[in-house]
């Protein structure tokens, strides 16, 4: 029996649209899911709408579930929540988390699929993508119980990993954005808020988040002897200047990458991506990730809303899809 659904394709560098497709019958160990909401994860599929993927990066930055190629042709996206209509007994009629793109229905194995926890609405949980890139970051970061951290850029990346390092005792966790209106996420977050001039120095740690040139030069500069900047903004094609002379050297200053596409070595061995992933949905049953949502529209809207969004006429930390 075929069954109809509809996806948002980018056809070409700034350009989208909503397009028919015939799912398959689902099969044994498969699931047919029926979206409720996906996210835009502003960032990233900014830099895909606008074409600006290098083409040495096509293979690393495919979507799981990725359609077509870069620039275009392409449906991608990695935020979404659905109900399962036909699967297997302990999965069908439940609640799962998904890294598909922007689609009405779509059938996939099922163990692409997790569940997500009674307590955590359905509404918030399009954010497991992102908590679970903050997740990721901060194993690599490996904070300590007193440590003093900022997080420069207040993005949806960045907040999530403001929001995860919120319930770790005795820090200063203070996040850090050139837009004063971020203090309204960092309050509702918990943790401190400041101005790239007002932040206080002297850290162990800074995650840098804000995919600017001036935000990684200020993330060095607020970092304690012997301190750490774990890098997790993604540039697409622009070249980076890393200011390496002043002090660089003589407080013995660290630059490490973080990427969610690979478990740190120090969890390898006992986390998998399903362990990473059943984590950050756990984490999401704090109401205080719905700050993370800024906006929402329709599905049917999405060729209009992605420009704006991907240009920075709508602001947005996740901007949600409601199907």
């Amino acid at each position: 029996m075929e069954r109809d659904a509809r996806a948002f394709w980018i056809l070409s560098p700034g350009k989208g649209e909503i397009r028919d497709a015939v799912l398959p019958e689902p099969g044994p160990g498969e699931v047919l899911v029926r979206t409720l909401f996906s996210g835009v994860s502003r960032g990233t599929e900014a830099i895909v709408f606008r074409g600006g993927v290098p083409p040495n990066q096509h293979a690393v930055m495919r979507a799981p579930f990725q359609d077509g190629t870069f620039p275009g042709p392409v449906k991608y996206g990695y935020l979404n929540v659905g109900v399962v209509e036909e699967g297997p007994a302990e999965l069908a009629g439940r609640t799962v988390f998904c890294l598909y793109p922007h689609q009405t229905r779509y059938v996939v194995p099922a163990g692409a699929v997790t569940p997500v926890p009674d307590g955590v609405p359905p509404e918030r949980a399009v954010l497991a993508g992102t908590v679970e890139t903050a997740v990721n970051a901060l194993w690599d970061a490996a904070p300590l119980v007193g440590d003093r951290i900022a997080v420069v850029g207040a993005g949806m990346v960045g907040c999530s990993v403001a929001g995860v390092l919120a319930g770790f005792p005795g820090c200063r966790v203070e996040l850090v954005d050139t837009d004063p209106s971020r203090f309204a996420v960092a309050e509702a977050l918990g943790v401190d808020f400041a101005t790239p001039e007002r932040a206080a120095g002297g850290c162990d740690l800074v995650v840098h988040a804000s995919a600017t040139e001036a935000g990684l030069a200020r993330s060095l500069e607020l970092l304690a002897p012997d301190g750490q900047v774990v890098e997790l903004s993604w540039y697409g094609d622009r070249k980076v200047s890393v200011p390496l002379g002043e002090f660089f050297h003589s407080r013995r200053l660290t630059v490490r990458g973080s990427q969610v596409g690979a478990v740190p070595p120090a969890r390898r061995a006992s986390r998998s991506f399903a362990d990473r992933l059943a984590l950050a949905l756990r984490l999401l049953a704090n109401p205080a990730f719905d700050a993370l949502v800024t906006g929402e529209s329709t599905f049917a809207e999405l060729p209009r809303i992605m420009p704006a969004l991907a240009a920075g006429r709508l602001p947005a930390l996740c901007h949600r899809i409601v199907y």
